[in-house]
């Protein structure tokens, strides 16, 4: 794999959205983002009007792979069960195009969310391992912040999964949420053998989009052009507080 990998490195990498309905604006998207220079670039293909369509949406994907270059891309199908916008695609349409990603394009990462059925999920991580792709098994929750429990639960099922990363967003109503978000992203790093991903999302959970990597989590999702999820911070701001953690810490 060519460019930065999830897990690698002393500071979390930035990973910014692409959010476009058709072709011609998700290209333009990339190419705004491009310039602000992001490590992860994520496709969030539920927002494509031609999602449907996989012929399309493997052409596309090669296409904005070629443009991206050395940046490696994670293909997203966000069910709307987990914030994601309205599909026409089952559950299992989604795995399967997910899988075709991973054996026709040069695409590095798909997400496929736990709450897919066990089988559905070791599918695409055959799949997935074939073709020298990798997996990152997801859990989000737009309402609330689950106990720490479940959360801990959440990041250990991934890895009993086999994925290649585990991530975890969640929603918090209270500054304790945060907090709870905090202390099992520390727990889990110290106890999970891949790496993992963890923010509280929303305006009291930007912190952790900001500060989250000191407690274990490898990636945070920034504003290139357009948010995909509330409390996302614009890649600029989130470079500068990278920086400026990095120097304190004297990392």
């Amino acid at each position: 794999m060519k460019g930065k990998i999830i897990g690698e490195g002393s500071q979390p990498l930035i990973c910014t959205p692409l959010v476009g309905k058709t072709n011609g604006a998700i290209l333009a998207e990339l190419s705004n983002i491009l310039i602000k220079k992001p490590d992860i670039i994520e496709w969030r293909v539920d927002f494509y009007e031609g999602i449907g369509n996989i012929e399309e949406v493997v052409a596309l994907a090669d296409q904005i792979k070629e443009i991206a270059a050395d940046i490696p891309v994670i293909f997203t199908i966000r069910s709307i069960r987990e914030g994601g916008q309205p599909i026409a695609l089952s559950d299992i349409e989604a795995i399967e195009l997910n899988a075709a990603i991973c054996s026709r394009t040069n695409v590095e990462y798909v997400d496929c969310e736990l709450s897919n059925l066990p089988e559905h999920f070791e599918q695409l991580r055959k799949v997935a391992r074939k073709n020298g792709k990798k997996v990152i098994a997801s859990f989000h929750n737009f309402n609330c912040t689950p106990s720490r429990d479940i959360l801990n639960q959440k990041f250990t099922q991934a890895e009993l999964y086999g994925a290649d990363v585990a991530k975890v967003a969640v929603m918090p109503q209270t500054l304790e949420d945060v907090l709870t978000l905090i202390n099992v992203t520390l727990e889990a790093k110290k106890r999970l053998k891949i790496p993992l991903i963890s923010m509280s999302m929303g305006g009291l959970g930007a912190v952790t989009r900001m500060f989250g990597g000191v407690f274990g989590s490898a990636v945070s999702f920034a504003v290139g052009q357009s948010s995909s999820a509330p409390g996302q911070v614009p890649i600029e701001d989130l470079k500068a507080v990278f920086s400026i953690i990095s120097r304190s810490m004297g990392e």
